[in-house]
């Protein structure tokens, strides 16, 4: 048996939330080989994190968005 064989046969038998998660995951590989699109994935993981920091990172958030957007890595 190929490994998408055996990889499909052990899907089967997963319940349905589980095979959710592998679907998912699935669709994350994909992204990851679309250069623009991951590009991309980065750049919002890097703006959650800056969003979801408390105020006491404020400054040096401030200056990590700063700094990125010298570099062009995300526009205003």
């Amino acid at each position: 048996m190929n490994a998408k064989m055996e990889a499909i046969s052990k899907i089967q038998k997963l319940t349905d939330s589980l095979a959710k998660e592998v679907s998912d995951f699935i669709d994350f590989l994909k992204l990851r080989k679309d250069k623009k699109k991951w590009e991309q994935w980065n750049l919002f993981q890097e703006s959650q994190q800056l969003s979801e920091g408390d105020f006491s990172d404020y400054l040096t958030n401030l200056e990590s968005y700063e700094a990125m957007l010298a570099k062009g890595k995300i526009k205003w």
